[in-house]
């Protein structure tokens, strides 16, 4: 095994040629949600597909009903493992844009932080692969092991595009040994973490119905039924506040208990609520009772209103009844819950209690399986050592209460281990206005990739 010597002196010298790359890379505003936007992830699967290409390796733009999915590869390690890197070039709407405290899509340096829409979610974290792969090919003509990588274009909305492709390939283009992910996040700054559990989601929009125009609410009101006011009640249903706990008839039947030696190893990491409540400014404390912290938003399902709509929302008073009302629910799942059930519970549920006088449409929007991974075995154990080589700390095991859509469908159908190995940290801002990436921290990626490469070609 390579000791990487040779690479890691050429990061260290070509960094501030990194650094400028990843902020071209964020200065596109690719937000696959929005169509007024589809030019601009054109450009950015560009971009990539450009910079992979400029490495060395072998490219293709893959067409699909939505974005596009960028496939790479160098396969010059006959007999070696075959790694695939996946990651998305999509970012979230930058939305509010008031609160930004510089244009969303400017990187800016705050110190260590650059900060700006996408910088760890994802084209931070994933771009770490990049340039590894391209230093280990700029400085000895060739790599340890034989590498794929496929990004997406449409994580942040609902990754339609790579879930069919990947399972009609069913292994051919993609088979690899191992899959590595970098959209997760380290335990705490110092300690780097290998992640073995995401979460799966359930996302819905519901509408609510009544008259077929806004109505006078002195006139009309008390005698026709609000459909915000039905809304509101729709949603309070769906939680018990003094308990914590979902209150949808069977949300619970598939729920995958925590383990043991889960629960003694989440407590020995030492999670401090009190620091937690001083970075939010405010209280923390949510969630079914009798369980940690950390219980409950990595291992324990979950019900959050994300958006509510409907009415009057401009300055000032209007008295309106409105004709309609809606809002956005998302659930996150655990090990054993599937979205269709929950789409079925849920839709049971507002039709139990639904008053009379609105129609209400429920509508699932996407979702995904929470996924549990192996965290042992050699491919493991080659990524906590390269964590240690480059943080010097052994990497903790940890789960998340995010989702990535496909890494249980590659686990599914590639059937090898996926490596959820993050680099940002939770209190980045994934998906909130001034998003940041430690700087320091995508250097160490690269190194760490560089270092997992050469213990896996052995």
């Amino acid at each position: 095994m390579s000791d990487s010597r040779d690479v890691l002196a050429r990061v260290e010298r070509e960094q501030a040629q990194y650094l400028e790359e990843l902020k071209e890379y964020i200065r596109i505003p690719s937000i696959s949600t929005d169509p007024d936007y589809k030019g601009e992830v054109l450009r950015c699967a560009g971009f990539l597909a450009d910079k992979l290409r400029a490495a060395g390796l072998t490219v293709e733009t893959i067409e699909t009903e939505g974005h596009p999915l960028v496939y790479a590869e160098w396969l010059g390690a006959p007999g070696k493992p075959t790694v695939l890197f996946y990651g998305h070039y999509d970012v979230q709407p930058a939305d509010p844009l008031e609160e930004w405290r510089n244009p969303p899509f400017e990187p800016t340096e705050e110190g260590d932080c650059l900060v700006a829409r996408g910088t760890t979610d994802d084209k931070g974290q994933s771009y770490t692969h990049v340039k590894a792969v391209a230093a280990m090919l700029a400085e000895r003509g060739r790599l340890p092991v034989n590498v794929k990588f496929l990004v997406e274009g449409e994580e942040e909305s609902g990754g339609e595009a790579i879930e069919k492709f990947v399972r009609a390939d069913a292994g051919r283009k993609l088979g690899c040994t191992s899959v590595v992910v970098s959209d997760t996040s380290m335990y705490q700054p110092g300690v780097p973490a290998l992640t073995y559990g995401l979460k799966g989601l359930a996302y819905f929009e519901i509408r609510v119905y009544g008259p077929n125009r806004d109505l006078h609410s002195g006139v009309y009101g008390g005698g026709v039924t609000n459909p915000l006011n039905a809304l509101c009640g729709i949603v309070a249903s769906l939680r018990d506040e003094a308990t914590g706990r979902v209150r949808i008839e069977g949300f619970y039947d598939d729920v995958r208990p925590l383990a043991d030696w889960e629960r003694k190893e989440f407590a020995a990491l030492g999670f401090d609520e009190v620091e937690q409540r001083r970075d939010l400014e405010g209280a923390v404390r949510s969630g079914v009772v009798g369980y940690t912290y950390l219980e409950r938003t990595w291992a324990r399902p979950t019900c959050d209103l994300n958006g509510i709509f409907g009415g009057y929302m401009g300055k000032g008073a209007k008295t309106v009844l409105p004709a309609w009302a809606g809002c956005k629910v998302s659930f996150r799942l655990v090990a054993d819950q599937t979205p269709a059930k929950i789409a079925e519970l849920l839709r049971a549920h507002v039709e139990k209690v639904t008053p009379a006088g609105v129609r209400v449409e429920v509508d699932y929007l996407h979702g995904a399986d929470a996924v549990t991974v192996d965290a042992t075995g050699p491919e493991a154990e080659a990524a906590l050592s390269a964590l240690e080589d480059v943080w010097g700390v052994r990497g903790v095991r940890v789960r998340t209460g995010g989702a990535i859509p496909i890494v249980g469908t590659f686990a599914q159908v590639l059937q090898v281990p996926v490596l959820l190995l993050g680099f940002g940290l939770e209190d980045d801002r994934l998906h909130s206005p001034n998003e940041k990436f430690n700087i320091s921290h995508y250097y160490n990626g690269i190194r760490t990739v560089v270092r997992l490469l050469d213990r896996m070609g052995g």
